[in-house]
């Protein structure tokens, strides 16, 4: 068994801003949604063999604790990344072994990105 996605929401509209954020500021790719399920809106990414899906929700609140946590090559380059798009980085060294922070998407899902330390 392996994990396949994570689902986080936004409220509708927000695709452009996710696919920004997602595809531009991750790296992730941008995978077509079933024929089935483009009429409820939303965007779907991958990395590997991971994917992010956003689900649009109606009365939106961002997920503030629960967070999908993802394994990167050059945690250091992504945080760059992120700040440089305008997305808050806080890193956290409470775990030994992992150089990690969190951040948050466009609409405010946290989320947390790890390295083991070399």
């Amino acid at each position: 068994m392996f994990l396949h996605h994570v689902q986080v929401s936004g409220p509708a509209g927000c695709e452009d801003a996710m696919r920004a954020f997602y595809v531009g500021v991750l790296g992730m790719v941008e995978v077509a949604k079933p024929e089935r399920l483009r009429a409820r809106g939303g965007a779907w990414f991958r990395a590997g063999a991971a994917e992010v899906h956003v689900g649009i929700e109606d009365g939106f609140s961002p997920a503030r604790k629960a967070h999908p946590g993802f394994a990167v090559a050059d945690v250091d380059a992504l945080a760059a990344a992120a700040e440089g798009a305008g997305a808050p980085v806080t890193w956290d060294d409470a775990i030994p072994g992992l150089r990690r922070f969190h951040t948050a998407d466009p609409v405010g899902n946290r989320l947390e990105f790890q390295q083991a330390r070399r």
